[in-house]
């Protein structure tokens, strides 16, 4: 269901515990998905909440910088197709709820804005 965490940052997808010899593929595949307007890749901003595998198929928990990012639908898509290609089966996302916050980005890539040194 959702990602747990003890701080925002620091989600567990759930296919940490039930497939973790996909994790590191899949981290690098969308790594690959980057956000034109901020310039970074949706790991380091911490877009993927939570990624669940049941029966063959996996669903990627996803949110945006901003609910109206114009870039948001080419962003889903491109995170699918990686996602899918990286898992070997059928994968679709799921918008959450939350509203993104600094503080979901991996530890360090607010440098890149000057935010953390």
């Amino acid at each position: 269901m959702s990602a747990q965490s003890e701080t925002k940052s620091q989600v567990v997808w759930q296919i940490e515990s039930t497939h973790p010899d996909l994790v590191e593929p899949l981290k690098t595949a969308l790594r690959e998905v980057v956000d034109p307007e901020i310039g970074l890749e949706i790991i380091q901003l911490g877009l993927v909440r939570d990624v669940a595998i049941e029966d063959d198929k996996a669903e990627i928990t996803m949110i945006l910088t901003t609910p109206f990012c114009p870039y948001g639908p080419a962003m889903l898509e491109m995170t699918r197709q990686k996602a899918e290609s990286a898992l070997n089966m059928p994968t679709t996302i799921t918008m959450g709820t939350e509203m993104w916050d600094f503080s979901y980005m991996e530890e360090g890539a607010g440098a890149d804005w000057g935010l953390y040194y």
